[in-house]
């Protein structure tokens, strides 16, 4: 045994007395880095003869693909971003929602979404669409909101023709059977009754919020459709709503990992010259209303004690959201807006913190961390073509809701007070951080390629708008913010509102210099 330890220590230390052994067993002693005779003992530091030069990738922050738009002779617009991959993202884009309903039944918009990817003229049920896209790897969704609906697929990008075929036939020429409306009216009531029992009440009270800022218009319209309405919309309804606001005009098709002239030509081949089931009567009613902004407040009293039953239920809680009117997404002051939203930035108390996370916003620092009874604090901008939100929500025990809301009004007030350097550089890099990661996705350059050309015709690019948010000073943000808070306040409140400020003592405290609430005074409690 010792003999072999020797003989091997030997070897690694290439002691002298193995010189023999060397020269008898020829050059393969000597090879270091390889043990096989394909490649010469060539140093790390040089290059392998006969390998091609490599071609190294630069970084200088530019968008090696640049988006093209091109508009067909009857209006529709193609929009492209080229992007290295084997899969592809094409959707098209309508300028069409709940916001334009004020002559129609509330809920079309929500009724189409349901109904999307359904039967249509050339595929007899979703289930034949679903197996063609199976075929190119592809999966399909559709999206509204208050002001833009989006069909959209994901792909194998050699499948380009069929894809958008499949969504013009989608979009264009939908059967709308009665069985398949009856089916989408059992999905609407499920969800509507989902909306009411879900723990979160976030979905509930953003429809509130804009519902008392922009009372009975626009974008203040019911996103989801009311309950009385669902067994009134049926096939004449929506083809009356899709004969409007379906038209080639208000419609981009998107396509994010193609060729541009490769979509320019299936957009011709499929959305040209198409004859819509509704038929190709011209629109003549539609709504071009800009959004009035009202404020007010919409209040809905509420048992939220069994929200979560269970072992570990949620205590009973208060929430509230308190707006005010910020820009447009049109406007120069929304990138300022966008980089205050991000200043005030909050969660939820049991949010998990790390970088990034906003653990050092405002919110956290000035509300949460002091607060312990409060069980969120977030910060939320809604903007739109013609308008904006910018609104904070805030939970709390039903006890201390004059409290909270008192807290929400400060944190409004010293929005139009000193910027500090550090905390606007923070909220800048972090803005740009999120930007840049959530433009990493296919689906998500899609989107926005999509919804900047259907607004504006062309697209900024990520650089152009890094740029912007770089060019913030703190005076935009105090400007902004002092613009804001000259409006009227809305105000939605959700659970238990024994204890919720009037209207009036909410809007007093906003238009203070310290954001307190007027004192009241009770004889007996």
């Amino acid at each position: 045994m010792a003999a072999v330890v020797l003989v091997a220590t030997r070897l690694l230390r290439g002691s002298g007395c193995w010189s023999g052994s060397r020269l008898r067993f020829g050059p393969s002693a000597y090879r270091r880095f390889s043990s096989g005779g394909a490649y010469p003992n060539i140093p790390l530091s040089s290059p392998l003869p006969g390998v091609p030069k490599p071609v190294f990738a630069t970084v200088d922050g530019q968008e090696k693909f640049e988006t093209k738009v091109t508009t067909l002779d009857n209006g529709l617009h193609v929009a492209s971003q080229n992007k290295f991959g084997q899969f592809c993202t094409v959707g098209i884009l309508i300028n069409s929602g709940s916001r334009y309903e004020a002559k129609y039944l509330s809920g079309i918009a929500h009724f189409l979404e349901k109904l999307a990817f359904s039967s249509t003229a050339r595929f007899d049920s979703k289930d034949e669409i679903l197996l063609t896209l199976e075929k190119h790897g592809g999966i399909c969704d559709c999206q509204t909101s208050r002001d833009t609906t989006m069909y959209a697929v994901s792909a194998d990008s050699k499948g380009l023709d069929t894809v958008v075929g499949l969504l013009a036939d989608v979009v264009l020429q939908p059967r709308l059977t009665d069985e398949e409306v009856e089916m989408t009216r059992m999905a609407v009531q499920f969800e509507l009754e989902d909306l009411n029992l879900r723990p979160d009440p976030e979905p509930l009270l953003t429809e509130m919020i804009h519902e008392a800022a922009y009372r009975e218009n626009t974008v203040g319209l019911h996103r989801f459709c009311p309950t009385e309405n669902i067994a009134k919309i049926n096939r004449e309804v929506l083809h009356s709503y899709l004969r409007n606001y379906y038209t080639p005009d208000r419609m981009v098709l998107a396509g994010v990992g193609v060729e541009h002239e490769h979509l320019v030509d299936c957009a011709r081949k499929y959305l040209l010259g198409v004859q819509p089931a509704w038929g190709s009567a011209e629109a003549v009613d539609v709504d071009r209303s800009v959004a009035q902004y009202t404020g007010g407040i919409a209040k809905l009293e509420r048992d939220m004690s069994n929200v979560s039953l269970g072992p570990t239920p949620i205590p009973e809680l208060t929430h509230i959201m308190v707006g005010l009117e910020s820009c447009s997404f049109l406007e120069e002051d929304f990138i300022p807006f966008a980089v205050l939203n991000m200043m005030m930035g909050g969660g939820g108390s049991f949010s998990a913190g790390g970088p990034g996370k906003g653990m050092f916003s405002r919110l956290y620092l000035n509300v949460l961390n002091r607060h312990h009874w409060m069980y969120n604090a977030t910060s939320y901008h809604h903007s739109y073509e013609d308008t904006g939100l910018l609104c904070i929500h805030a939970s709390a025990d039903p006890r201390q809701v004059r409290e909270m809301v008192e807290i929400i009004t400060k944190e409004f007030i010293l929005m139009g007070g000193t910027v500090d350097a550090v905390e606007l550089e923070r909220a800048k890099t972090q803005l740009t951080s999120m930007l840049m990661m959530n433009l990493e996705s296919r689906p998500v350059i899609f989107e926005d390629v999509g919804r900047q050309v259907l607004a504006t015709r062309s697209r900024k690019l990520p650089h152009e708008l890094c740029t912007l948010i770089r060019n913030v000073k703190p005076e935009d943000v105090k400007r902004v913010a002092s613009k804001m808070l000259r409006g009227k306040p809305a105000v939605a409140a959700l659970g238990d509102l024994t204890d919720l400020p009037t209207y009036e003592h909410i809007q007093t405290a906003l238009s203070s210099k310290d954001g307190r609430l007027p004192r009241t005074y009770r004889l007996f409690r």
